[in-house]
């Protein structure tokens, strides 16, 4: 966008000189660029956990956004940006339950091949069930796939001769009617990026067969090389999120900063679940215009989740003198297949009966697989205060993980060291909204159940870590929380909402206490900024105060063992035990051996005082009746949140 805003300056001062006749010859095409991201298998308009129908997920909402959107265009193309292939039950039972084969055309496909895709780019989620049911996934696409720097793995450590493990990136022909009714061929290049962390989420799966690098290294190598092939518009669809921090190599998020290369005309990009433009966290941002939808001057969007959005981009294309084309104006934009009021989710459109149909059988298929019985509570089990409290459906996490590494041990030069165990509230309200809790009613828990408590495919991790680095562990994890003034008399927010709650680590077989008086060790990102501080106290192991020399186990799982988070001492390099399961089977199979289960949480946890400070948080409205003896219910947010005082 800042190579086309230099040419239409050049065009209009030779423009002054040599009239205004090739102005008025100029051709105008108006491109309308869309964008589906993070479907992560919601394909229909079903929550799985819920066993029931949903009118805030699934592309097949999306699909009737796409055909309205596209019936308003004379021209259009449609990409996906990745992390489509994992993320719901279906998505599990088609790669573990009835099992994909070659040849057979993946539901996401049976969907998506009805849509016209241009292009799809490969998210970091696609690598979650190995290489092999990636590429008999992708073979069942009728559009390709594109993603730059993911490349084969040939053992010679010389990067100079390294082969690209996809086609890094496509140029296309699309004919086009310009603003005057006539035809012209725009040839619109395609390039995809993935975050390099995938060597870390699924080291089992990808060591040894693939590396992975940085993004704006390989934006600069092939942008170029892009040009020089000859597209005249160059698309890039990044698997990565928008933050303004400083880059480094092998950047996550470099969204932001792939806006300043040079050459690239529109960002569709994807990853971190936010909604741009939207999202306010980052109209604050420098370069970014949040009404106009561009960064740095380069129109782009990102269109939520699980089908929340479609995302559109216009541009407006002109030809040049020398006979190519140029961007000259691009915003960026969402539309929404639902909307808040209050705790109702209102459905803004309906969805498109073709998808639904597409993957009706392997949704009944899904549908059985996840209504088996697999135990009994004598309780509810429900997330509703899993950040404010020591919590049930982590509690189970962590017992089933123990018991299993218990098992695993025996025999073993391990046996006699003690087992601890990590588990994090995968759904605690945030931006999945007020019904993204946990909430299974007592009685029977069937398989679907288990996948509401462990919604990732992850495998268990055992680490080998002394007591000191356990307690660091819990420091970075303590970063969920703002920190709160005694002395203040006015009510604050404990929970941090830029901190993901999938980073709030709770570990069972030690007893610990959170000062939230104290500002936070660790940012968001997992870094240091204030060296001094401690929020973790009064750690104590069997009753006696923890020895920071003692060595533990601790049961996780790949992505948290492996340097997922950025936790310290979490690298890989302490990991002593790779089990053969999946933390969600082990919980499966902890539930069948125990037939019958308690899930009350031992209240391991809690917080430090904080004095007479009125303290807030939010949860989902169901809690209203459950709130414990310290908390207040004091209404709902205009998000349909329930808000809470704790005393």
């Amino acid at each position: 966008m800042k190579q086309s805003v230099k040419r239409a300056g050049l065009g209009l001062v030779l423009g002054s000189v040599l009239g205004s006749v090739s102005i008025a010859n100029a051709a105008t095409i108006d491109l309308r660029l869309m964008e589906t991201t993070d479907i992560h298998m919601h394909l229909m308009d079903y929550d799985y956990y819920s066993d029931k129908q949903s009118d805030a997920v699934g592309l097949s909402r999306v699909a009737t956004l796409i055909k309205q959107a596209r019936s308003e265009a004379a021209n259009s193309v449609l990409v996906d940006n990745g992390d489509l292939l994992q993320g719901t039950p279906l998505g599990d039972y088609v790669a573990k339950g009835r099992v994909l084969r070659f040849g057979e055309i993946h539901p996401a496909y049976k969907a998506m091949n009805l849509l016209n895709y241009e292009v799809g780019n490969v998210g970091n989620h696609e690598f979650n069930y190995g290489l092999d049911f990636l590429m008999k996934s992708l073979a069942g696409a009728n559009f390709p796939y594109v993603s730059a720097n993911v490349y084969a793995d040939d053992g010679d450590n010389n990067p100079e001769n390294d082969q690209p493990y996809f086609q890094p990136y496509l140029i296309k022909d699309k004919v086009v009617t310009d603003t005057q009714g006539k035809k012209h061929t725009l040839k619109i290049g395609y390039i995809g990026f993935v975050p390099p962390q995938i060597m870390t989420w699924d080291k089992d799966n990808l060591t040894g067969k693939v590396i992975a690098k940085d993004i704006l290294e390989t934006a600069h190598k092939y942008i170029p090389e892009m040009k020089s092939k000859g597209a005249d518009i160059i698309i890039a669809i990044p698997h990565s999120g928008m933050y303004n921090n400083h880059y480094e190599k092998g950047e996550e998020n470099a969204t932001y900063h792939l806006a300043k290369v040079d050459g690239i005309d529109a960002i569709m990009f994807g990853h971190s679940h936010r909604v741009f433009p939207g999202d306010k966290a980052l109209d604050s941002f420098e370069g970014v215009n949040s009404e106009k939808g561009t960064v740095f001057g380069v129109p782009a969007t990102m269109p939520g989740f699980w089908g929340s959005h479609l995302g559109i981009i216009d541009l407006k294309v002109e030809s040049t003198d020398a006979g190519g084309w140029q961007v000259v104006d691009g915003t960026g934009a969402v539309r929404a297949i639902a909307r808040r009021e209050g705790r109702q989710t209102v459905a803004l459109v309906q969805a498109d009966k073709k998808i639904n149909d597409a993957v009706q059988a392997e949704h009944q298929g899904t549908l059985s697989y996840m209504r088996r019985k697999v135990g009994e509570s004598t309780a509810d089990i429900n997330s509703f205060f899993a950040l404010v409290q020591d919590d049930p459906s982590i509690q189970i996490v962590n017992n089933a993980q123990i018991w299993y590494t218990q098992n695993i041990v025996r025999g073993t030069s391990y046996e006699s060291l003690p087992i601890l165990s990590a588990a994090a509230p995968f759904k605690a309200g945030g931006r999945g909204g007020p019904e993204y809790f946990t909430d299974v009613p007592k009685g029977d828990i069937a398989l679907k159940n288990v996948s509401d408590l462990y919604i990732y495919p992850n495998d268990l991790k055992v680490v080998k870590l002394s007591g000191a680095q356990v307690v660091e562990w819990l420091e970075r994890a303590a970063g969920q929380f703002n920190q709160i003034d005694p002395s203040v008399n006015v009510t604050q927010a404990l929970v941090n909402n830029a901190f993901p709650t999938y980073n709030f680590d709770v570990i069972d077989g030690i007893d610990y206490k959170i000062d939230v008086a104290q500002p936070a060790r660790y940012d968001s990102e997992g870094v240091i900024v204030n060296p001094d501080a401690h929020r973790i106290t009064d750690v104590r192991f069997d009753g006696y105060k923890l020895d920071p020399n003692q060595i533990f186990l601790v049961a996780t799982n790949n992505y948290r063992a492996s340097g997922g988070g950025k936790f310290p001492a979490l690298d890989g390099s302490t990991t002593v035990i790779d089990a053969p399961d999946k933390n969600r089977d082990v919980i499966a199979n902890y539930l069948l051996t125990q037939k019958t289960i308690n899930p009350a949480a031992d209240q391991n946890w809690r917080f430090a005082d904080f004095g007479n400070a009125k303290v807030s948080f939010t949860t989902s409205p169901k809690a209203k009746d459950l709130a414990a003896d310290n908390m207040i219910y004091v209404g709902e947010d205009s998000n349909g949140f329930a808000v809470f005082e704790l005393k």
